[in-house]
């Protein structure tokens, strides 16, 4: 892992978030890292230290996944729901907006890398 839960602790002002078991951070922690790795199209393992921006953008996307899979309120069907600064609405149970941490790691993106389900458009002055 790239960051640990005393990190994302020590990062967070969420309460539900630094009393979250470590065991649960560390899954939140593996989502984030998927979902950065989607973003830029490698890991950080290469590495050493991490960047700031990419460890910024790691701990508010492990956040934003302790934050969502500690909330009860999701599974119970609930639309809106507010925690400290983030909402989300929920359309039709299954849309939650991530937080954007593109301009924090787009100097990392891999050089010709196209993120899954989007789009590449060339064009010429005519």
């Amino acid at each position: 892992m790239l960051i640990t839960p005393s990190d994302l602790k020590a990062y967070s002002v969420f309460d539900v978030v630094k009393e979250r078991p470590d065991e649960l951070l560390e899954q939140d922690i593996l989502e984030a890292e998927v979902e950065i790795e989607s973003i830029v199209g490698h890991d950080f393992s290469e590495y050493d230290p991490l960047p700031e921006k990419a460890k910024l953008a790691l701990l508010k996307m492990s956040q934003f996944f302790a934050l969502i899979n500690s909330d009860e309120s999701i599974t119970k069907g609930i639309k809106s729901e507010k925690i400290g600064d983030y909402s989300y609405t929920l359309s039709d149970g299954q849309s939650i907006k991530k937080p954007d941490v593109y301009n924090l790691l787009k100097e990392y993106i891999t050089p010709g890398y196209v993120q899954d389900g989007s789009v590449n458009l060339r064009m010429r002055a005519l």
